[in-house]
Order: C-alpha cells, then sequence, then structure tokens
C-alpha cells in the first residue's frame, strides 16, 4: 500500500508490517524477509557448521523456519547477560500433503492435512496461495510461491437448508481444496509449484508447503485503526522484534539484544527449529564460547537474561463478553497485553511483571494484562517451552486481537506500534 504523510507512525507500523506478511506465506519466507531487511542494516551471516569467531557487532543464523539475530555491544564479556525476544514465524494453514494431486468429478483438487488449528470456516470461499519451500534430490533448497491457485468451495445454501444453525466441517471430506478442472492422471500441482520456483518437477525430492490468504493485508475502520491480515498470529510479533532490533542495533544497551523466532509452534515446537528444541540454547552457548567464556560462565550469563515470549492474545470480543474473565478484559488500541496463568500455560511471574511495567513506561505506551476465563481452557505459547529448556526468566507478551486462527485476523495499529517500542526499551535498558 502507499505510503503517504497522512498515515501516522503507528498506521505506518502497521503497514511495513502488511508488508512483511505479504512477503511471508510460509515461514520459510518469513525468515528470507527477515534475512533481507538484516543484511540491508549491516548484519552478517552465521553457518552452523563453521566455527564463530565472534566481536561486537551483528549477526544472524537461520535454521529451516528460524531465524535468531543478535547484536554483541562492546562492552560484552562471556558473562554478558541476554534480552531475548521469543516469537513464531508459522500460523495454522493447511501444508500439502504427499500424493497431493488428486481429482473428482471432474474438478482437480489438492491433498492437504490440517496444520495446527485453524478456524475452518474461515478459509471457506477464498482463493489462496501456495507457498514453502521445495528440495530438490541435490539436497538444493529453493521457495516457491504461486499466484491465488486453490479455493475451499461452500456447499450452496439450497442443498444444505440448515446451515445457519449449525456448520460442521469434517476435516477429510470438506477440506479438500480445488485448483482446476481434469484428472489427476493428467495434472500435476507439483509442477505448478516447480514453475513458480523455475526448477524442473523432475527435480522435486521433498517440499513444505503450506496454504495462505491470497486477499492482501489492509487498513480499515472509521479513521483506518485497524490492520486486517492473515497470520497476524504470530507475524505481528515476529515484526516487531524485528523492528526493534533494527532500530536499537547501532546503539544497543549493555546486554546482548536478541530475536528467536521460532517455527512449529502453532503444532507443539517439539522440533528442531522449534522452541522445544535445542536452536536457543546451542546460539546462547555458542555465544559465551566465542566470547571466551566456559560452561560456567554461559550459566552466569543465562542467569542475568530475560525472555520476552510475545505471541498474539485475545481483545475482548464485544458479542461474546461471557468468554473473557469478567474483570481482566483487554480493549482493541488500549496497548499490549502482559499474559498471566496460574498454571504457567504463560510464564510470567511477579519479577518479570514488574520488569515490564518499567519498560512500558520507557517507552511510554500503555498495556493490558491478560487472564483467561476460569471456566476456558487457556492456550500456551513459547514461554513455558523456553524457561524450561534453558532456565531463563521469560514472561508471555503479545498483541490483543480479534478472529485468532482466522484465514483474516484483526489487530488495532496503536497495539502492533506500541509492542515494537515496548521491544526497544526491553533490549536497551535493564
Amino acid at each position: 500500500m502507499e505510503r503517504t504523510p497522512q498515515f501516522s507512525p503507528a498506521q505506518q507500523h502497521a503497514l511495513d508490517l502488511a508488508d512483511f506478511v505479504s512477503a511471508s506465506p510460509s515461514s520459510f519466507h518469513a525468515v528470507a524477509e527477515g534475512v533481507l531487511r538484516l543484511v540491508a542494516d549491516g548484519f552478517s551471516p552465521l553457518v552452523e557448521t563453521e566455527a564463530w569467531n565472534l566481536t561486537p557487532g551483528k549477526y544472524f543464523v537461520q535454521r529451516d523456519g528460524a531465524l535468531i539475530a543478535f547484536v554483541i555491544p562492546d562492552s560484552a564479556t562471556a558473562t554478558t547477560g541476554f534480552r531475548i525476544l521469543g516469537s513464531h514465524t508459522d500460523s495454522p494453514s493447511f501444508k500439502l500433503k504427499p500424493k497431493p494431486t488428486t481429482s473428482a468429478f471432474g474438478w482437480l483438487q489438492a491433498g492437504v492435512e490440517v496444520y495446527g488449528g485453524p478456524l475452518l470456516n474461515s478459509w471457506l470461499d477464498r482463493e489462496l496461495v501456495l507457498g514453502g519451500r521445495l528440495v530438490t534430490h541435490d539436497g538444493t533448497e529453493v521457495l516457491t510461491r504461486t499466484d491465488p491457485l486453490l479455493r475451499f468451495p461452500q456447499l450452496a445454501i439450497h442443498l444444505d437448508r440448515g446451515v445457519n444453525e449449525g456448520l460442521k466441517l469434517d476435516p477429510q471430506r470438506h477440506m479438500n481444496p480445488i485448483w482446476g478442472t481434469g484428472r489427476a492422471e493428467e495434472s500435476d500441482i507439483l509442477a505448478v509449484l516447480a514453475d513458480a520456483a523455475g526448477i524442473d518437477p523432475l527435480s522435486i525430492g521433498g517440499y513444505d508447503v503450506v496454504a495462505c490468504d491470497a486477499q492482501a493485508p489492509a487498513l480499515f475502520g472509521a479513521t483506518n485503526e485497524f490492520l486486517a491480515s492473515g497470520r497476524l498470529d504470530n507475524l505481528s510479533s515476529v515484526h516487531a522484534s524485528l523492528t526493534a532490533l533494527l532500530e536499537i542495533a547501532d546503539a544497543p544497551g549493555e546486554r546482548i539484544a536478541m530475536i528467536a523466532a521460532f517455527d512449529h509452534e502453532e503444532i507443539g515446537s517439539a522440533s528442531r527449529s522449534g522452541a522445544a528444541g535445542p536452536f536457543l540454547e546451542e546460539v546462547v552457548r555458542r555465544i559465551g564460547f566465542a566470547l571466551g567464556g566456559s560452561l560456567e560462565e554461559s550459566y552466569r550469563a543465562v542467569a542475568d537474561s530475560v525472555c520476552l515470549s510475545s505471541d498474539a492474545g485475545h481483545a475482548i470480543h464485544p458479542n461474546y463478553p461471557e468468554r473473557h474473565d469478567p474483570h481482566n478484559q483487554p480493549v482493541a488500541g488500549q496497548g499490549p497485553l502482559l499474559k498471566i496463568n496460574a498454571n504457567q500455560r504463560y510464564s510470567t511471574d511477579a519479577p518479570g511483571a514488574a520488569a515490564w511495567t518499567q519498560w512500558c513506561a520507557t517507552a511510554d505506551a500503555r498495556y493490558q494484562e491478560f487472564v483467561s476465563n476460569n471456566a476456558m481452557p487457556c492456550g500456551s505459547t513459547i514461554g513455558p517451552i523456553t524457561a524450561t529448556r534453558i532456565g531463563i526468566r521469560t514472561l508471555d507478551v503479545g498483541v490483543p486481537l480479534l478472529s485468532m486462527h482466522s484465514a483474516r485476523e484483526m489487530a488495532h495499529v496503536e497495539d502492533l506500534y506500541s509492542l515494537s517500542r515496548i521491544a526497544q526499551a526491553f533490549f536497551t535498558h535493564s
């Protein structure tokens, strides 16, 4: 969307987020877009199979659909603590199955598997893009992205007169998108993906490909105060953390400022590029060793560290207020959320909450507490996983959304902007 002086700083931030989302149909694309921005700002790439000879400066390392970037200040030693802002690059979707080209009654369809917990009905009657990575037989990885290709067509009301009294979708029977007409024996959806990537379809040895909404993000509302977009859970946090790190990269605080954007949060984080895997711990340890430290000094650095687990949360829904806690009801536009749960589904504790208030004050930004209704199961985040995996003090925060896990979610532009400003304060103020 064209930028003009009529847009406020918060709207400009939201429009940049819109560009980031548009460039990121998959976790792999989100990492690629992040890398483009980091390289443009002078960050140096690190390769996991090579030795890391680190001096004060700006670095990043990627692992599949995950990205870690950090700034080492001039004063850093082996016991210098970290300020880590964690997020995740994946979103609920549909992932392409093996033998993905199918057909029925003259329609070409794609075999897809539900990824995470999408609101299935929100994906109906939308044009969808396929995007992700293709891996050739020689191990080369290439990104691919189609034009609008797929659609889950809804059954006409004439053929289901009671649909408005209750729609029930069977993921196996009903969530098979159409992408053309013809017979599976004469067609190949992988060839479409290969053509988009500029490679030979016969060279494809493996693929990780997901669907996403083809509609571009957009500002809307009486004063353009809202952003409607796919994948705000959780590219809103990835973008906020990346933007904040780039803002402070040339004037960091006393700690090592780091962003850690993991993959696979929506399916439990249990992967080599997920928060339950060793990626973050290995990077933290390797930084300490590269700075001349011992394992004992690395533990001291972790003890002086804090992680903000930033993941989207829930704004109060005006049509369903009974689903929220009666006394903690976050309102869109009133600031990011500090997420609290007695059973540690969110990892915020009292010292973390107190520190959060100070970072918000430094950023001159409002915030709101979020706690679930006692009768509603509480979701979780990478926060408790990170705290358990590494032993680092962690607190959970995020931007309030409506329509979370829909194909198209919505947020208030002021909340999006405030999260990035608070992140800057977090990186630079102890």
